[in-house]
């Protein structure tokens, strides 16, 4: 199955330039764990529930932009990637969350594990990647 089956189309994005509040209504609003960061149509970053909670509000910065406290080394998926490579880079990069994008790296979904839990069904392969997902943290 590829993905472009079982990503969400169209995410809602933010601009390096945002405050943190928008992102973090975003999250609010559409009740997700991170947001892609587009500049031009091309990701450039993410941020995440976790990089406003440690980068900012820790801090006692809420003044601060979208770009002071985003992930700048994105791993994106292509919409062309099957579901199984998906998994398997979600894995090795242990992440949850991965933006897709097209041929010209231009944004046009993003995938979760819930996503392949859910449209995919396959519970295997599924908890390997969320174990794989995991791994650092079990060692902390």
């Amino acid at each position: 199955m590829k993905i472009s089956e079982v990503m969400t189309p169209n995410p809602r994005t933010v601009q390096p330039g945002d405050d943190i509040q928008v992102a973090a209504r975003i999250m609010r609003d559409e009740d997700a764990g991170s947001v892609p960061v587009v500049e031009d149509g091309r990701v450039v970053g993410i941020v995440t529930d976790r990089d406003i909670v440690i980068r900012a509000v820790a801090d006692g910065d809420f003044d601060c932009t979208v770009e002071d406290i985003q992930s700048d080394d994105v791993v994106c998926a292509t919409a062309e990637m099957s579901t199984a490579a998906v998994a398997e880079l979600m894995g090795e990069h242990q992440i949850r969350r991965l933006p897709v994008v097209d041929d010209d790296d231009r944004l046009v979904g993003i995938v979760s594990i819930g996503d392949l839990a859910v449209k995919e069904g396959r519970d295997a392969r599924t908890g390997e990647t969320l174990e794989n997902i995991s791994e650092g943290v079990k060692r902390h």
